[in-house]
């Protein structure tokens, strides 16, 4: 039923002028992705001192956030250059497939994050054993079968949608959900309501683990010492920091039925370039122990 076999892409800015420095920008923002998550992960798996649970999650994230920036940043950079951006029919779905499965996926390990963090901080003397290579293996397994079913139901559900046409036009800098359900040539209310419901069952399932996680800590915390509540809620904040910058754009995209506001591209850009580029500032910068292991890795290249 679908007549349409690209899509014309209006990209993030239609001056040129804009268009050129938004380029440069981009591509030094994905450039510090690429470098700044590679580097957590081999300072991660290269370090003995970094055996927890905590920076094996930490190196799937940044995994994740440099498969989720590729999704994106590569087509919106070269696109920045040139004036017909085009994108053929199967290439907008394996996009829109990437960008669901990876964001997802790293939705699910920031969860488990959450989860590392509650039983380390609420159940040390049984930590140990309740986060044991094989759980924290499982829980990593599981964030991307979830990011992948979740994705999976989302485009197939569209592929159910008829594009006939001639209208091609997607007002985005890359397939998303709700511009592609504004090019259907039929009712999408009843799609439009599954996807909601998918999307918003993860986020909200997400965010009561993540809510009771942090519940439990700051309860657990008030028969500790002052020194000990300032290290535990230390050793969170990079975490919450994270969450924050990652959920609360994804909500205002996704829980909200299919209309498109002038303001998405500006968020999209901030939770699928500017979260993943951040991440590894975050955890690097308020981590001494991650920064030591940089650093032994550094002394090492050197010798």
């Amino acid at each position: 039923n679908t007549n349409i076999t690209e899509f014309i892409l209006h990209g993030l800015t239609q001056d040129r002028t804009v268009a050129k420095v938004c380029f440069l920008l981009f591509l030094l923002f994905y450039t510090t992705i690429i470098f700044g998550n590679l580097l957590i992960i081999i300072t991660i798996r290269t370090s003995e001192q970094l055996n927890s649970p905590m920076y094996f999650f930490l190196s799937y994230l940044s995994f994740a956030d440099i498969s989720y920036s590729t999704a994106t940043a590569p087509k919106l950079i070269h696109d920045l250059l040139v004036e017909e951006k085009t994108i053929s029919f199967v290439g907008c779905m394996a996009q829109l497939f990437g960008t669901h499965f990876f964001g997802c996926s790293e939705m699910f390990l920031l969860t488990a994050m959450a989860y590392d963090r509650c039983i380390a901080i609420c159940k040390p003397l049984h930590y140990t054993r309740i986060m044991s290579k094989r759980v924290c293996g499982s829980l990593v397994a599981a964030s991307g079968l979830g990011g992948f079913v979740h994705s999976l139901v989302q485009t197939l559900l569209v592929l159910q949608l008829p594009f006939c046409g001639p209208n091609n036009r997607i007002d985005h800098y890359f397939c998303d959900i709700h511009p592609l359900l504004a090019l259907a040539c039929t009712d999408t209310h009843t799609i439009s309501v599954s996807m909601g419901v998918n999307s918003g069952g993860i986020s909200l399932v997400c965010f009561v683990v993540l809510a009771v996680s942090y519940a439990l800590i700051l309860v657990s915390l008030r028969t500790r010492s002052p020194k000990e509540q300032l290290k535990a809620l230390y050793t969170c904040t990079s975490h919450v920091t994270v969450v924050v910058l990652f959920f609360g754009p994804c909500v205002f995209i996704y829980m909200r039925r299919s209309t498109t506001f002038p303001a998405d591209k500006v968020v999209s850009v901030f939770y699928t370039i500017i979260t993943p580029m951040l991440n590894p500032f975050i955890y690097t910068l308020r981590n001494h122990e991650v920064k030591n292991g940089m650093k032994t890795l550094w002394t090492r290249t050197v010798r």
